[in-house]
């Protein structure tokens, strides 16, 4: 694995590829389970990257060959007391909301188990790649919980309402191919393939206007949910927003003199 590194804390590493940061979740020995300090290292991870106008694309990866993240650490959770809980919790959301906040796209590339809060880690970012490996699921209410990283709410956006409730009440455990028919991952490939692919796709699309990429998922994001009037006023405010960028002008100077362009970034 090739490019700079960069570490928050113990448990979580930034690699940069060119105009593509990797945040890999390391914590091999408990299957990347998201411990408190592993929570708040995502969340530094992610405040980091947001606000680096280098990054185009984040692609969120595992060191950990059977797993992407199997959720929260449950036996820290075991340990804790009443009020140490409701502490933990802003700590836990944000490293999920860390995730979902990214300003620009980002890719999940998952293999093995992607389950509760891990799967939730990969439903917080735009694209799911998934190899035949994956194991994705929500099993929450079978230990007395509810999903609690944002699937409740970014399950039914992806699958609809009743496939979403299936799953979340059922706590079923869904394998790779049944995982692509239902749409909870979007791009399926053979074993072992999910990081280079994911990795393969960001740098394609940081091969666009990071001012564009940003505004587009702006856009995507605020809109969705409203109805078509009021989200065609957000797609106006991104538009506006880009219209009178250095991006802007040099994308049509780039397709009208048919080159490269070399985008600016503001």
């Amino acid at each position: 694995m090739t490019g700079e590194q960069e570490r928050f804390g113990e448990f979580v590493g930034v690699r940069r590829h060119g105009h593509v940061a990797e945040l890999v979740l390391d914590r091999p020995e408990a299957m990347n389970a998201v411990s408190t300090d592993m929570a708040r290292s995502v969340a530094a991870a992610c405040d980091a990257l947001g606000a680096d106008p280098r990054v185009r694309v984040t692609v969120v990866t595992s060191s950990h060959e059977r797993a992407f993240c199997v959720g929260a650490d449950l036996k820290e959770r075991n340990s804790f007391t009443d009020a140490e809980l409701v502490r933990q919790r802003p700590v836990a959301r944000g490293a999920y909301t860390g995730v979902l906040e990214l300003p620009m796209p980002a890719i999940a590339a998952v293999h093995g188990f992607a389950l509760g809060g891990g799967f939730e880690l990969a439903l917080a970012c735009d694209l799911i790649v998934a190899d035949r490996t994956a194991v994705v699921g929500l099993p929450e209410v079978s230990v007395g919980v509810i999903p609690g990283g944002g699937g409740t709410q970014l399950l039914p956006r992806r699958v609809g309402a009743a496939r979403a409730a299936e799953l979340v009440f059922t706590a079923r455990r869904v394998e790779a191919d049944e995982a692509a028919g239902l749409g909870l991952v979007d791009v399926l490939v053979e074993a072992g393939r999910d990081r280079g692919e994911a990795l393969a796709l960001a740098a394609r699309i940081a091969g666009n206007s990071p001012v564009g990429l940003r505004a587009a998922k702006r856009a995507m994001r605020l809109g969705h949910g409203l109805d078509l009037r009021a989200g065609l006023e957000v797609e106006d405010a991104a538009w506006r927003s880009v219209a009178f960028s250095g991006d802007r002008a040099e994308g049509v100077a780039a397709f009208n003199e048919k080159r490269a362009p070399r985008w600016p970034g503001e």
